[in-house]
């Protein structure tokens, strides 16, 4: 329980060790208080602190959960300064090796510019003394405008327009955004980031811009291999990434690289170097380091793959259901349609059946309505001869002044005559209106012209 106890606490210092070295925080219980309200998630915490001093809202829309923090343990071990010192002297830091244009100036210094130095000595010291002096007494009335709230993006494209102006536009492609924009740019490209903070009151800044990065072959290693992203120190934006990475000289570069899932300061470069020096370190740095982008590389796809290989069973599950609903709402259709067949067929099957009981009814109230068949010695009477279109032949005598009608119930009653029909004359062929109907009487035989006996043949109007 101890020893895991240790472990948590070695963890926690590190991320402590490494929020500092990003953000600057001088504040132990400040860097810790900020860790544990994200969750002990380092990556979170830096950007969001980045982004609380440029004035916009969090990386993250919602709020990590909060770590337990134990009874017993309150409050970083005393002895954290040490071990934050201890991890931070493994960061590897690059600097003029002898022999290089730095130091090039005092190999060839004779006695009488030591002389000179050493008589110079107590006023540079002096003059040292004031200066500070001044700029404290100065910072206590009027405050550092570069802590104040500035335009983060807008500093960074000031300092472009300047470093054009005044150097040129041979140098590496400058990152157009704020830095937290190029850490998460670095991220998602699994680039590294240099991070180069221009001091201009510096006496090396002026060679190292006008001849280490205007060198055709580094500027052609930094663009294919990094985003490089600067900024003057004397700008808000620019102070604060200087305090987040503390530099002891100038010209000063960071090499920063996503390793173990958090943006890492990998290396530190300080001071002027040669064009070829300086991309010998990059090229160290980058054989080096590489391992870190490519396992975050091999992480990458793997989570892709493994993102499209579940989209994939997700589609293929979603055609699935889709070709299921598809197939039931066809098998709903047809029965469905199945359904009104039946209905349709039974509907007119039910009237089908009403209408031959109508005719039943029909056929028995008229056979009730029709008189008798007068006798055949009768001076009134007329005999009608039908022919049915199964040619067969029926006869029955009417009286003259008989409606027409009562021929129609006639032919109408009879087993072999059709349901739908009219009764014709040969010649002048012609449709006699026996027919009955609400709005309209048949006239009688007599008024129809039919006062002898006569042949008349029954037409199927459906055949």
């Amino acid at each position: 329980m101890a020893e895991n106890e240790e472990n948590r606490d070695d963890d926690e210092v590190a991320k402590i060790t490494q929020f500092q070295e990003l953000t600057g925080i001088e504040d132990l219980d400040a860097c810790r208080n900020k860790l544990v309200e994200h969750g002990w998630d380092l990556e979170r915490a830096v950007h969001d602190t980045f982004n609380e001093r440029e004035g916009v809202s969090g990386v993250y829309n919602e709020s990590p959960p909060v770590a337990p923090e134990p009874e017993l343990r309150r409050r970083v071990p005393v002895a954290l300064p040490t071990t934050v010192r201890n991890l931070r002297s493994n960061q590897r830091v690059f600097r003029p090796r002898q022999g290089s244009s730095s130091a090039a100036g005092t190999e060839n210094w004779s006695l009488t510019t030591w002389g000179m130095q050493l008589i110079i000595l107590p006023f540079r010291f002096i003059s040292s003394s004031l200066y500070d002096v001044i700029t404290f007494i100065l910072g206590i009335f009027r405050p550092d405008p570069r802590r104040g709230t500035t335009d983060p993006v807008g500093d960074v494209e000031n300092f472009i327009r300047e470093y054009n102006i005044t150097y040129g536009s041979i140098h590496p492609a400058f990152y157009h955004g704020s830095y937290s924009q190029a850490l998460n740019e670095a991220k998602q490209a699994l680039k590294f980031l240099i991070v180069y903070i221009h001091g201009d009151d510096h006496a090396d800044t002026d060679t190292f811009c006008r001849q280490t990065l205007a060198d055709a072959a580094l500027i052609e290693f930094i663009n294919e291999n990094s985003i490089f992203w600067a900024c003057n120190v004397n700008s808000g934006e620019g102070y604060r990434v200087s305090q987040a990475h503390r530099e002891n000289t100038y010209p000063f570069l960071a090499i920063v690289a996503l390793k173990n899932n958090r943006m890492t300061v990998l290396a530190r470069v300080e001071g002027l170097m040669a064009p070829d020096e300086l991309l010998n370190t990059l090229q160290t740095i980058k054989g080096d380091c590489e391992m870190f982008l490519l396992a975050a590389r091999v992480e990458r796809e793997e989570r892709e793959v493994t993102r499209t290989l579940r989209e994939q069973q997700d589609e293929a599950y979603r055609e699935s259901e889709r070709q299921d609903r598809e197939k039931a709402m066809l098998r709903q259709a047809e029965r469905d349609r199945e359904r009104t067949e039946m209905e349709m067929r039974q509907q007119e099957e039910e009237a089908r059946v009403r209408e031959i009981q109508n005719r039943e009814m029909m056929k028995v109230r008229w056979r009730e309505e029709m008189s008798d068949e007068p006798s055949s010695d009768n001076p009134e009477c007329v005999k009608i001869l039908l022919k049915l279109p199964s040619s067969a032949r029926i006869e029955r005598r009417f009286l003259k002044t008989d409606s027409l009608k009562y021929l129609y119930y006639f032919v109408f009653c009879h087993e072999d005559a059709p349901d739908n029909f009219d009764i014709v004359t040969n010649f002048p062929r012609k449709i006699l209106p026996c027919k009955p109907a609400d709005d309209f009487e048949p006239p009688t035989f007599s008024q129809e012209g039919i006062t002898r006996s006569e042949m008349l043949f029954v037409h199927d109007k459906d055949a």
